[in-house]
């Protein structure tokens, strides 16, 4: 047994503490995002997203002539909207690392904070890995690239990500009970499968945090030190980032960034001159959130299946695919393409460049 914590130990320090090995583990992460098993399995749901439009008797035609003669203004309105939802997730994640980083002993990890923009740079870099690897790789990638920028632990950033999640399923159940019970031509079953889910995932998380506070030390002194010290961090970045004072900006932050979420597809809607009440629009947007954290690449597979039925409860089936490719489009493929060019330009460029020439960050 004492093997496997001196492996655990030995592997912890060198995955999250040495420089040398930083850069290995960046170069293993972009060799999983531009895997083969990625590729393959990127073409094998293309394959199966276009059988389920077979068998539910889709024109594609009709779907494609919908799409050539949207309204590019309003298409390029819904991205704008889409990724200032970015710049205001940047800034909760800011806001919960500052309370966070009260606690902590070092006085130079609370004056070196990143500024917004680095935050939202970090998420955006996040979700393009979610969008091309299995199991949300992103979280975990955009918590070590926080962790080196701000000279902190992986464990510490991760708690803080694991608080963004508490408030992102506390807002979106409470949206999408608003929204559903505003609705009277909503399918009952659908409306009661969204509600169940982020119920479940906001009671889980809010349960976890709850035994946290309660016992979480108390049961981590029964870890060994190694393990001991990795979970305090953790339990430091989720609890210490949960500020009594910063929370009505936070909650307030977190509708807003959900709203724009829904403005994105509001306009998606628009640029294909379809109607659509702001209800349904916000089930949807909302639906896609939750879809999307099945974990395939971005999801795929389960989101474009159930955006479409969702739609397709108030939209003829043509529309309501037309409608899902074109969000698509922005959700998924402009993240990929965006995403990747941040990712490169900012981490692998990076990774290359002379340590004298880099960012002071980069060698700590």
């Amino acid at each position: 047994m004492r093997f496997s914590w001196n492996y655990f130990t030995d592997n912890y320090k060198t995955l999250f503490e040495d420089v040398d090995t930083r850069t290995d583990l960046s170069k293993k992460l972009r060799q999983r995002v531009f895997s083969l098993p990625t590729i393959l399995f990127l073409a094998m749901t293309s394959a199966l997203i276009i059988s389920i439009s077979i068998g539910l008797d889709l024109d594609w035609g009709k779907m494609f002539l919908n799409i050539k003669e949207m309204d590019p203004l309003d298409y390029l309105i819904g991205l704008c909207v889409y990724y200032a939802s970015f710049a205001v997730r940047g800034l909760r994640w800011k806001i919960l690392a500052q309370s966070a980083s009260k606690s902590i002993a070092q006085p130079q990890l609370k004056t070196d904070l990143p500024s917004t923009l680095e935050f939202s740079k970090f998420i955006l870099i996040g979700w393009f890995i979610n969008g091309v690897t299995w199991l949300r790789l992103g979280d975990a990638y955009r918590a070590w690239s926080f962790s080196r920028r701000f000279k902190s632990t992986f464990s510490w950033s991760l708690g803080t990500l694991l608080t963004e999640r508490v408030l992102d399923m506390a807002t979106i159940l409470g949206i999408l009970t608003v929204a559903i019970l505003s609705i009277t031509s909503i399918g009952n079953q659908a409306s009661n499968y969204l509600i169940y889910a982020a119920a479940v995932m906001a009671g889980l998380l809010s349960i976890f945090l709850i035994v946290m506070r309660l016992f979480g030390m108390k049961l981590a002194q029964l870890l060994p030190k190694p393990l001991f010290a990795v979970y305090s961090m953790f339990h430091k970045g989720t609890l210490d980032s949960l500020s009594i004072k910063q929370m009505p900006v936070l909650i307030l932050l977190s509708i807003l960034g959900w709203l724009l979420e829904a403005g994105r597809l509001y306009f998606i809607i628009k640029a294909l001159n379809l109607e659509l009440s702001i209800p349904m629009i916000l089930v949807v947007s909302l639906g896609h959130a939750i879809l999307s954290t099945v974990p395939t690449p971005g999801g795929i597979g389960a989101v474009e299946t159930g955006v479409i039925g969702l739609l397709a409860l108030s939209l003829p089936k043509n529309d309501a695919a037309s409608v899902a490719i074109l969000d698509r489009s922005i959700t998924l493929l402009s993240v990929i393409l965006f995403g990747g060019l941040v990712f490169f330009v900012f981490e692998i460029l990076q990774m290359k460049m002379p340590k004298k020439l880099k960012p002071p960050y980069a060698n700590k």
